[in-house]
């Protein structure tokens, strides 16, 4: 553990660094799904968080991080939507101004959030790769400084501090499942749980199509993965061919990482919806599909599920929510 990019010692540093403008989100018991699985489930409300995901830790903890000098220059980052706007409330509230590159994957709900933030936004192309393209022209003309949405060691100790919370509320948890994607959070509450209790099961959850960690996990080293459109969205995008920290800790730390089917994503909203009484996007709801499908073996002990994330289309959500739509097809459909 000591080895690795990203220490229990950094994450416990971001915690007393961000205390006071992040959320000590809820965790919550769900009797529906603690019945259905054998074992207490509590659920981490973090889509209950400022900008309406885990991802303002990170950015919070990276722009307070920045000099003076550093911050009035301007950050930048590519996005998929909930970093952006985790950034751009963290630089407008340090007096900051946020630059956000996005692919025109992006839904538009996400995108028009970050500009209501004040952040300039920069739509590049069809994929997260192409827009850290413009992300590096505008470090290397402007000096714009880069604050990278998951390869980043200032950004993967603010993410877990979310894993510090859990053990907080939740001493007895035994298993926790969490959204992957670049790894940026994964790598996180895994260095932070881990740290403090070394026997807990951390798993990634993602979705089957475009799940670039797992294929990069899959092939001992980063690769590249057509990004496509996903109920969720979220977790889209490549991990980079040159990433420096969130792809060795996966490889070390995750004990395991689940593929979810479209339909068992929109299965998981829906349970969020009518059980839950709680609205999150499809990469929010990774957690609950996991173990609505059984797909997980060995729960005999309390489980924690982080609800990563509330930014959905509402129209989109509408229509999962009600059934009798083919996933793929709304998620391909999404107006760009």
């Amino acid at each position: 553990m000591s080895n690795l990019p990203v220490t229990l010692a950094d994450i416990e540093q971001a915690a007393r660094r961000i205390d006071g403008r992040v959320l000590n989100t809820p965790l919550v018991f769900s009797a529906s799904l603690s019945e259905r699985c054998g074992v207490p489930v509590g659920l981490k409300l973090e889509h209950h968080q400022t900008t309406g995901s885990f991802k303002l830790r990170g950015a919070t903890n990276a722009v307070l991080s920045l000099t003076p000098e550093e911050r009035a220059r301007g950050v930048v980052a590519a996005s998929t939507g909930n970093h952006g706007r985790a950034l751009a409330h963290a630089a407008r509230t340090e007096g900051s101004i946020a630059t956000i590159c996005m692919s025109r994957l992006v839904p538009d709900n996400k995108v028009s959030e970050i500009r209501r933030l004040g952040a300039n936004v920069r739509i590049v192309g069809k994929s997260q790769d192409e827009a850290q393209l413009e992300v590096d022209r505008l470090v290397a003309e402007d000096g714009l400084v880069m604050v990278a949405p998951f390869d980043n060691r200032v950004v993967v100790a603010g993410q877990g501090t979310l894993g510090l919370e859990i053990l907080e509320a939740m001493p007895d948890v035994a298993t926790v499942l969490v959204p992957l994607s670049g790894g940026g959070l994964a790598a996180g509450v895994a260095a932070a749980v881990k740290g403090r209790s070394p026997k807990i099961r951390v798993i990634g959850l993602t979705m089957e199509r475009g799940a670039a960690m797992k294929a990069s996990l899959d092939a001992g080293g980063p690769v590249a993965v057509e990004e496509v459109a996903s109920l969720a969205d979220s977790l889209g995008g490549g991990i980079g061919l040159d990433n420096a920290v969130t792809f060795e800790m996966c490889r070390a730390l995750l004990d395991d990482v689940i593929l979810l089917s479209e339909d068992e994503i929109a299965v998981g909203m829906r349970h969020a919806y009518s059980q839950e009484r709680e609205v999150i996007e499809g990469a929010g709801a990774v957690g609950i599909a996991a173990l609505l499908s059984r797909r997980l073996g060995g729960l005999d002990r309390p489980v924690a599920v982080i609800l990563s994330g509330r930014n959905v289309d509402m129209d989109l959500h509408r229509r999962v929510i009600n059934g009798g739509v083919d996933p793929l097809a709304e998620a391909a459909a999404w107006p760009r």
